[in-house]
């Protein structure tokens, strides 16, 4: 089995003990492809903790380092202590055994806590994957840093932080209509029922960080360009860097999918770049439209997500909304989460291309919205 075919074994194995949360767990295969850092936004309890820990567990004879991070962290917390012993003796040296500058994944929880005692040592670790302290430098083998917290920075200090993260993921609370899953899924999580887990080693991941530099993207080079130029036109902000960076992402799309070549399918990467929430729709209008228009075979799982709908399947959702909105009673929660069933049918349905089609589709999709209002 080769480095490829692990990685996904792995993957796939983590998608079954979390149930809807799949794009989640390939945007970190992407990560630990393009060994780029990823950032998790979301409430307490949405398994963003679980996810890094599970993952970790899969990396053979890796490390891992978890911080909850708050307002007072000092740099020891993070790094390690200094040695006790070559301090007698007039020199610094860090104690790492155990810390951050020895672990293959890192989670820092909470990471807009960071202060200013520790953001200069945090935003290099990030960054460059370098540690200093004083006239201490040394290399980070971490193949990727995984960060989260419940809210965005509102301090602008701490958006340089945000910026080392390049791929950003909304962690939200499951499908209501995957909760029965979830709860069998939990359950066997909770009472650890033994389950064979797949697993790559720390070398292997670093065989496919090499192997994904020597992917060929000037099949999609003009392209790209094109969509950073509208990206930015948009108010939303690629600088050179993440330019340069965010192809990192389009060649793993490529090599998980099997591929040594990028198509236009591997975009789909670009739809987590965002900055703040307001851009999530934006980019996933903008990426989408792009998609849509690749016909290449061997497409990464969630580039196929994005591909024009088919059209009995989005008729047979919106009537069973209507069945579901004129059926029982509804509580305001379940009446909540058919409207927002709607709203991803009808931003679906826009992509149909036969235009026959779409108008009977929207057509369906206004008459239920009108019998949603009146009953409002």
């Amino acid at each position: 089995m080769n480095a490829i075919e692990k990685l996904n074994r792995t993957l796939s194995y983590i998608k079954s003990a979390f149930i809807g949360k799949d794009e989640i767990i390939d945007l970190l295969g992407i990560g630990l492809v393009a060994r780029e850092n990823a950032f998790l936004l979301g409430p307490p309890g949405t398994a963003k903790s679980a996810l890094a820990q599970h993952l970790s567990a899969c990396i053979e004879g890796g490390k891992n380092f978890e911080y909850l991070l708050t307002r007072f962290t000092e740099p020891g917390e993070l790094f390690g202590p200094f040695d006790i012993r070559k301090l007698k003796e007039g020199e610094l040296v860090t104690n790492t055994e155990g810390m951050m500058p020895e672990a293959s994944l890192v989670f820092l929880d909470e990471i807009f806590n960071a202060n200013s005692a520790i953001l200069n040592s945090l935003l290099m670790a990030l960054n460059e994957k370098v540690f200093r302290r004083g006239k201490e430098t040394k290399k980070l083998p971490a193949l990727m840093f995984i960060g989260a917290s419940n809210v965005l920075p509102e301090d602008e200090a701490l958006h340089a932080l945000l910026d080392r993260f390049l791929i950003r993921i909304r962690c939200d609370y499951v499908d209501p209509d995957l909760l029965g899953e979830l709860l069998l899924a939990g359950w066997a999580l909770e009472n650890r029922v033994v389950v064979e887990r797949p697993s790559i080693a720390p070398d292997e991941i670093k065989l496919l960080q090499q192997t994904a530099k020597t992917v060929d993207l000037s099949p999609v080079r003009k392209q790209y360009v094109d969509l950073v130029h509208n990206l930015r036109s948009t108010g939303i902000k690629v600088s050179d860097r993440r330019a340069v960076k965010i192809q990192n992402l389009v060649a793993a799309s490529a090599l998980i999918s099997n591929r040594m070549a990028a198509t236009l399918s591997d975009f789909w990467v670009l739809k987590y770049i965002w900055d703040t929430e307001e851009q999530i729709e934006i980019l996933a209008g903008m990426i989408d439209h792009v998609i849509q228009k690749d016909t290449s075979p061997q497409m990464h799982p969630q580039a196929l997500f994005n591909k024009a709908p088919d059209p009995e399947e989005l008729i047979r959702e919106v009537r069973s909304l209507q069945t579901k909105w004129n059926g029982a009673s509804l509580s305001f929660e379940e009446q909540n989460v058919i409207k927002d069933k709607l709203r991803y049918v009808q931003t679906r349905s826009s992509w149909i291309k036969n235009g026959e089609h779409q108008q009977y589709i929207q057509k369906e999709i206004e008459s239920l919205w009108q019998s949603i209002l009146q009953t409002a």
